[in-house]
């Protein structure tokens, strides 16, 4: 029953919990009853919306993804470089990763200017980073398993030999 609640809010964070009720067959008290558990033992960590900040708003936001090669620590590997990471306010996502890098960073900010400040001022400065690649999103199609531009597809004008 939980896995079947978990997948309707993952895909639907709004949903009642009368209609997940319905949809799952218990009761609401059930449902109401595993939401509150699944929340407290943390396998529920926040409820959220996917915002397109591109057409809400003006302002710019920035995108870039970021590979950090490390020096894992003697006792705790990458997780006590991974914490410290994760405080900064621009990591958006934080992975350990297979391949030449070690941690995948997703970083938004304002400007270029103000990601490439946070990986000279801030990443390169955590003990055990050893190296960083930036790559800069030039536009999200999907993002949390969203279409962005409302899957019209990609619009291109027919080229003419």
């Amino acid at each position: 029953m939980l896995k079947d609640i978990l997948k309707i809010l993952e895909n639907n964070a709004h949903a009642s919990e009368k209609q997940i009720a319905t949809m799952v067959g218990v009761s609401a008290a059930d449902v109401s009853k595993a939401i509150k558990q699944a929340e407290k033992d943390r396998v529920i960590l926040k409820y959220k919306t996917v915002v397109n900040w591109d057409k809400a708003d003006g302002d710019s936001h920035v995108w870039a993804l970021i590979e950090v090669k490390v020096k894992p620590e003697p006792d705790s590997g990458f997780d006590a470089i991974a914490e410290r990471v994760a405080r900064f306010e621009q990591v958006r996502s934080l992975f350990l990763a297979s391949g030449t890098f070690d941690l995948l960073l997703v970083v938004v900010d304002k400007t270029e200017h103000k990601v490439a400040d946070f990986v000279s001022q801030n990443l390169a400065h955590i003990e055990g980073v050893q190296a960083t690649v930036t790559h800069f999103v030039l536009k999200r199609y999907k993002d949390d398993g969203e279409l962005l531009d409302g899957g019209e597809g990609v619009k291109r004008q027919q080229v003419v030999l």
